[in-house]
Protein backbone atom coordinates (compact mmCIF):
# COMPACT_ATOMS: atom_id res chain seq x y z
CA UNK A 1 0.00 0.00 0.00
CA UNK A 2 0.86 3.40 -0.53
CA UNK A 3 1.50 5.85 2.25
CA UNK A 4 -0.68 8.65 2.40
CA UNK A 5 0.48 12.40 2.00
CA UNK A 6 0.36 14.51 5.51
CA UNK A 7 1.00 17.96 4.58
CA UNK A 8 0.85 18.19 1.02
CA UNK A 9 -3.21 17.04 0.47
CA UNK A 10 -4.08 17.34 -3.20
CA UNK A 11 -1.11 18.65 -4.53
CA UNK A 12 0.67 15.18 -3.42
CA UNK A 13 0.61 14.61 -7.66
CA UNK A 14 3.39 17.51 -8.06
CA UNK A 15 5.85 15.19 -5.69
CA UNK A 16 9.22 17.36 -5.64
CA UNK A 17 8.58 19.79 -8.53
CA UNK A 18 7.68 23.15 -9.01
CA UNK A 19 8.66 24.18 -5.64
CA UNK A 20 6.49 24.52 -1.66
CA UNK A 21 4.81 28.15 -2.32
CA UNK A 22 3.43 27.40 -5.35
CA UNK A 23 2.78 23.88 -4.93
CA UNK A 24 0.55 25.65 -1.35
CA UNK A 25 -1.42 28.22 -3.55
CA UNK A 26 -2.23 24.88 -6.20
CA UNK A 27 -3.38 23.16 -3.64
CA UNK A 28 -5.42 26.59 -1.89
CA UNK A 29 -7.13 26.62 -5.52
CA UNK A 30 -7.61 23.21 -6.01
CA UNK A 31 -9.74 22.80 -2.94
CA UNK A 32 -11.64 26.03 -4.02
CA UNK A 33 -12.43 24.50 -6.69
CA UNK A 34 -13.33 20.92 -6.17
CA UNK A 35 -15.46 21.73 -3.33
CA UNK A 36 -19.29 21.92 -3.46
CA UNK A 37 -20.89 25.18 -2.96
CA UNK A 38 -24.27 26.78 -2.08
CA UNK A 39 -26.55 27.27 -5.16
CA UNK A 40 -27.95 31.04 -5.56
CA UNK A 41 -31.03 29.54 -7.01
CA UNK A 42 -32.18 26.13 -5.03
CA UNK A 43 -30.06 27.03 -2.09
CA UNK A 44 -28.78 23.62 -1.54
CA UNK A 45 -25.38 22.82 -1.02
CA UNK A 46 -24.66 21.01 -4.72
CA UNK A 47 -23.14 23.29 -7.10
CA UNK A 48 -19.88 21.41 -8.58
CA UNK A 49 -17.49 23.04 -11.97
CA UNK A 50 -18.26 20.55 -15.00
CA UNK A 51 -15.33 22.41 -17.00
CA UNK A 52 -13.35 26.12 -16.50
CA UNK A 53 -16.30 28.74 -15.66
CA UNK A 54 -18.93 26.63 -16.07
CA UNK A 55 -20.68 25.67 -12.67
CA UNK A 56 -23.33 22.96 -12.43
CA UNK A 57 -25.81 22.29 -9.78
CA UNK A 58 -27.10 18.86 -9.44
CA UNK A 59 -30.05 19.05 -7.72
CA UNK A 60 -32.34 22.04 -9.55
CA UNK A 61 -29.87 21.26 -12.95
CA UNK A 62 -29.24 24.92 -13.57
CA UNK A 63 -25.76 25.81 -14.98
CA UNK A 64 -24.17 29.50 -14.64
CA UNK A 65 -20.87 31.23 -15.72
CA UNK A 66 -18.08 31.69 -12.84
CA UNK A 67 -14.71 32.18 -12.09
CA UNK A 68 -12.13 29.70 -12.79
CA UNK A 69 -11.84 28.26 -9.01
CA UNK A 70 -14.90 30.04 -7.35
CA UNK A 71 -18.65 30.62 -8.08
CA UNK A 72 -18.22 34.11 -7.90
CA UNK A 73 -15.38 36.42 -8.19
CA UNK A 74 -14.67 39.68 -6.63
CA UNK A 75 -14.54 41.45 -9.73
CA UNK A 76 -18.53 40.24 -10.40
CA UNK A 77 -19.28 41.14 -6.54
CA UNK A 78 -18.09 44.67 -7.01
CA UNK A 79 -20.12 44.94 -10.47
CA UNK A 80 -22.89 43.74 -8.91
CA UNK A 81 -23.05 46.32 -6.46
CA UNK A 82 -22.40 48.98 -8.49
CA UNK A 83 -25.01 48.02 -10.74
CA UNK A 84 -27.25 47.56 -7.74
CA UNK A 85 -26.36 51.28 -6.76
CA UNK A 86 -27.20 52.84 -9.59
CA UNK A 87 -30.45 51.08 -9.93
CA UNK A 88 -31.42 52.26 -6.25
CA UNK A 89 -29.80 55.95 -7.57
CA UNK A 90 -32.03 56.10 -10.23
CA UNK A 91 -34.92 54.74 -8.91
CA UNK A 92 -34.82 57.91 -6.26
Amino acid sequence: MAKHTNKVGITGKYGVRYGASLRKQVKRLEITQHTKTICGFCGKNAVKCCAVGIWKCRRCKTTSAGGAYVVTTPAAAAARSTIRRLREIQAI
